[in-house]
This record gives structure tokens, sequence and C-alpha cells, in this order.
């Protein structure tokens, strides 16, 4: 009987073994590296778009800034006007027709309209981490935090609007007050003088005190708003040089 020879592989030196786990070591390496790189490129990419879509945002607010500015400032004009009037009642009887006027024009205080879209998609889909410049999150938030004070001097001034009315009713004519609106909800000043309901001098001085009250909060609003008009635009300039945007 025949006795076969057992064949025998032959045993790798160690250097094949650690040449083995050094190509499995980098071609892991490198499938890590390579996605590492394609993640980073889709993050800078959905920054830039964030970026972009927050200056539309912001350039739109400008526009709504200088309108409500504007506004503002003809409430408080027309306030000051009708605190004066109020303020002397010999010359009232020559001037009710500009008294009914101011008077349902100038309290008016419509709310600020600002595009905050983008900035809450960043805040409440986490990715503001998507912002690489500390600096630059830090001003977006600047700008918007200055929104609550506006929006608190509003319901201020909803309040004391709630206050001037009663203080309204006492004095003026509201058959007088339906006839001077026109198309729109648009008010159309009377050429005459109509009457005041009632002339006391307690129930003028009345009005005008919280004529006084919401003078003082547009200002408060004139305020704010210019300012976030100020660091909108200081905004909008860094977010373009910093992102290269034309």
């Amino acid at each position: 009987m025949e006795v076969h020879a057992h064949t025998h592989t032959p045993r790798k030196k160690w250097t094949h073994y650690l040449w083995e786990f050094l190509m499995l070591f980098l071609a892991v390496f490198c499938g890590f590296l390579a996605e590492n790189i394609r993640e980073h490129k889709v993050e800078k990419e959905r920054e830039k778009q964030y970026i972009k879509s927050l200056v539309e945002d912001l350039k739109a607010d400008q526009v709504a800034l200088s309108a409500h500015i504007a506004n503002v400032t003809d409430g408080i004009r027309m306030m000051d006007t009708l605190i004066y009037n109020l303020d002397h009642p010999e010359e009232i009887a020559s001037h009710t027709g500009e008294i009914y006027f101011l008077a349902r024009l100038a309290p008016r205080l419509f709310p600020l309209s600002i595009s905050n879209r983008t900035f809450e998609q960043l805040k409440n889909s986490g990715s503001f981490r998507l912002i690489h410049s500390i600096n630059i999150s830090n001003k977006i938030m600047a700008y918007y935090e200055k929104l609550p004070l506006v929006r608190l001097l509003e319901s201020i001034n909803e309040t004391e609007f709630t206050e001037y009315k009663k203080a309204a009713a006492k004095i003026f004519d509201p058959g007088i007050f339906v006839s001077m609106e026109g198309a729109n909800n648009g008010i159309v000043r009377r050429n005459d003088n109509p009457p005041l309901k009632h002339m006391e001098t307690d129930r003028l001085e009345e009005l005008s005190i919280f004529s006084v009250y919401m003078h003082g909060t547009k200002k408060g609003v004139l305020g704010a708003a210019d300012e976030m008009k100020r660091i909108g635009a200081a905004l909008i300039n860094d977010l373009q040089k910093e992102y290269h945007l034309n």
C-alpha cells in the first residue's frame, strides 16, 4: 500500500499579513475620506443655498421696513398735530375737520411684515450648524432678535388704542366718522368743520393724554424699525462678501 505524502501550503510571512491589513485599512480609510469630502461638499452647497434665500428675505425686509418707517413717521407727525389741536381748545372750532381726520388716521399702526421663512427653517431644522462662521451666525441672530421688541411695542400700541377709542367715543360723532370713509378702507378729509359731540376740557384732555402715550409708543416703534433696517443692510453686505454673492 502506497503512502501518500501530505501536501503542505507554504506558510505566509508575517509581512504578507501586514501588507493585506494595510491595503484593507487604506481602502476603508479612502472610502471614509471620499464620503466625508462628499458630505462636506453637499453641506457647503446647502449652506450657500440657505444664505442666498436668507439674503432675498433680508432684501424684501428692507423694502418692508422702508415703507413701515415712512408710515410710522406719518403717524407721528399726524399725532403731533392732533395733540396740538386738543391742547388749544380756543382753536378747536375752526379745526374740527382736521381733528376728525387726524383722530381716525393718526392712531393707526399696521404690523411690520418681516420675511423670516428662511430663518425659521434654519432654526427649526437644526441647519444653523451649516453656517461655518460664528460671527455671521451671531449677526443673523442679532438681526432677528430685534423683531420681538417691535412686536412688543405693537402690542402696547394696541392696548393704548383701545383706551384711546373709549375716550374718542365721548367726543366724536360716529356719523361723521362714517361719512369720511372712502374706497379701500381709506379716510377722506371733509372740507367743512363739523361739530364735535362734546367740547368739555376734561374729555379733550383725556383724549390728548392717550394720544401722547401712543405718540411715544410710535416713536419707540420708529427707533426699533430704523435699527432693524440698519442692521439688516449691514448683514446683507456681510453675507454677500462672505459667500461671494453677486
